[in-house]
């Protein structure tokens, strides 16, 4: 009787966990990782709200996060690049944009022996990752930092090596300040890098300045404060110096929130503005219209409801800033277009 009352209470313990399990809702999703340490912190945070959803996120690039949620194989997407029109038009159900948080890319280097904060020119910048602008002392990079000791050394260039949201952020930038980019190379998620060693994720490129003397990269501004990495202040549209903080990314996105167009597939590079940063983006989750499974289809929406909202809080101590209010109010209203 023992063992069979021992038994009896296994099985039913047994029972109660995969009821238990049962209950979860396994959310599953994939892409960008210029916005993954605060998906990775919401998704945390979630999970107090809604015990039974289990968000999994894959942090594999934009170009990865389009590739799966236009092949079915996620609940939703993630990307740095709002989809095009031949990408949407090739996906069985089509996706919703929602811009979840706003971030800068920063231009990140390691010069040894240079403690001064480096400046850069659009110029700059583009004829570096062009192969046109070759060792740390060109005369480009001189006359921006005047009392520099800046070495004869080579410019190593680090790029992204994967499909990229924030490959695409930055070459978006280069093709609006330099017509020959733009014609050579162009705007995508991956492109045809002239020169330059490739680093997988902000992770790969981040590391690989960070190891490498006289490297230069393009990272989230997280990610260079996260590795303590230096970074340089960029050149705006009004030839002001600015150094990519909250207050220089949101002025950034401030004219262009007052005209989002309906989608929110906007570009915010090279913004109008003293006080805006050049190489700003928003980030977008990409969210099928149609959820044929009523349980996920609650979950996403909660979740998107308290992105919105309290999710919005954690943005600024993770060096993000948050979503315009009109903005908010826009995609509150977008989320009743989930079927």
């Amino acid at each position: 009787m023992k063992k069979s009352s021992l038994w009896l209470g296994a099985l039913g313990a047994l029972a109660i966990l995969l009821a238990v399990a049962e209950a979860k809702v396994l959310i599953t999703a994939a892409g960008a990782t210029f916005p993954y340490p605060i998906y990775g912190k919401w998704f945390q945070e979630f999970t107090k709200v809604d015990p039974d959803a289990e968000i999994n996120y894959q942090s594999i690039g934009s170009g990865g996060g389009i590739r799966q949620f236009s092949e079915g194989t996620v609940d939703f997407g993630a990307s740095d690049m709002p989809m095009t029109d031949e990408q949407i038009g090739k996906c069985k159900n089509k996706p919703l944009h929602f811009p979840s948080v706003l971030g800068g890319l920063v231009p990140t280097y390691n010069l040894p022996g240079v403690s001064q904060e480096l400046k850069f020119t659009a110029e700059a910048l583009a004829g570096i990752y062009l192969g046109k602008i070759k060792n740390w002392n060109d005369p480009e990079l001189a006359k921006a930092n005047p009392g520099a000791k800046l070495p004869a050394a080579e410019i190593l260039v680090v790029h992204r090596s994967d499909g990229s949201g924030t490959t695409f952020v930055w070459t978006d930038y280069l093709s609006k300040v330099s017509p020959e980019w733009k014609s050579k190379v162009g705007a995508n998620t991956s492109v045809s890098w002239p020169v330059g060693l490739g680093g997988k994720g902000n992770e790969g490129v981040s590391g690989i300045v960070k190891q490498t003397p006289n490297s230069i990269g393009y990272v989230e501004l997280i990610y260079a404060q996260q590795n303590k990495m230096a970074y340089g202040f960029v050149r705006n549209s009004t030839g002001t110096y600015l150094k990519a903080d909250l207050a220089s990314v949101t002025e950034a996105a401030a004219a262009t929130a007052r005209t989002m167009p309906a989608d929110f597939r906007v570009s915010i590079t090279n913004a109008p503005g003293k006080n805006a940063y050049p190489v700003s983006s928003f980030t977008w989750l990409l969210i099928p219209s149609k959820i044929n499974d009523p349980a996920k289809k609650k979950t996403i929406v909660t979740f998107l409801h308290w992105m919105l909202k309290d999710g919005q809080t954690f943005a600024g101590s993770l060096g993000y800033a948050p979503l315009p209010k009109d903005v908010v109010a826009q995609e509150e209203k977008q989320i009743a277009l989930i079927q």
